[in-house]
């Protein structure tokens, strides 16, 4: 049915996004912001432009918003990439698609220095085709730039396409965009009331392999679990 596959990264390959959340919190705090943990943690799958002005009120195109987004990347680079751990079955799915010789594809709100990062973790460098990102797009999740940035580079339309994300940003994203999307729990924060429009829900890549005769790779129709 697809030719090709568009992962998010964070909380769906990666087990990141209490790490993402934190280092923005910590960020903001040397920046004079006080914001709780609990605010930050929903709004992660967006990427900064969307979330500084929702906490902050600051603009990423501002010097306190170009200043903070990178102190953002230095903080998450070095005190939470090096510990981070793949989700469970991230790197047996990313293979058994490549086997069933479809096209992988990344759409993600990091930019690109910071996917390189993420991808060793589940030992997928070398397994994905093509990359959208931050750098790609005026734009992040929800809005679908990056999904339409990675299909553009994948060389893709959106009907042979179908994405795997973990939060609702990504199902919107890709709704935007015309591709179908699989939501996975691992992401956490979210419950299944948030990834209405999904094709189907599993816990985990590990799951979604467990069930991939009965997935959305191998039937037409909208189903959920």
């Amino acid at each position: 049915m697809f030719k090709a596959v568009i992962f998010d990264i964070d909380g769906t390959l990666v087990e990141s996004n209490d790490a993402q959340a934190q280092a923005w919190v910590q960020a903001f705090d040397e920046f004079g912001h006080r914001i709780e943990f609990a605010r930050v943690r929903p709004l992660i799958g967006m990427g900064g432009d969307k979330l500084m002005p929702q906490l902050a009120g600051i603009y990423p195109w501002s010097s306190d918003g170009k200043a903070l987004s990178e102190r953002r990347r230095e903080i998450f680079k070095t005190r939470y990439l090096p510990e981070l751990k793949p989700t469970r079955g991230a790197h047996r799915l990313l293979e058994w698609l490549r086997d069933e010789n479809l096209t992988l594809l990344v759409a993600t709100s990091a930019n690109a220095d910071e996917v390189e990062g993420l991808l060793r973790i589940p030992n997928g460098t070398k397994l994905f085709d093509a990359r959208g990102t931050s750098d790609d797009a005026d734009c992040s999740k929800p809005d679908p730039d990056i999904v339409k940035a990675a299909l553009a580079r994948g060389r893709c339309d959106p009907i042979d396409a179908i994405m795997v994300g973990d939060t609702p940003y990504d199902i919107e994203a890709a709704q935007r965009a015309g591709v179908g999307l699989i939501a996975l729990r691992c992401g956490g924060c979210w419950d299944d009331g948030a990834f209405g429009g999904a094709l189907a829900i599993y816990d985990d890549p590990e799951d979604l392999l467990q069930q991939f005769e009965l997935s959305p790779f191998k039937r037409p129709l909208p189903i959920s679990r």
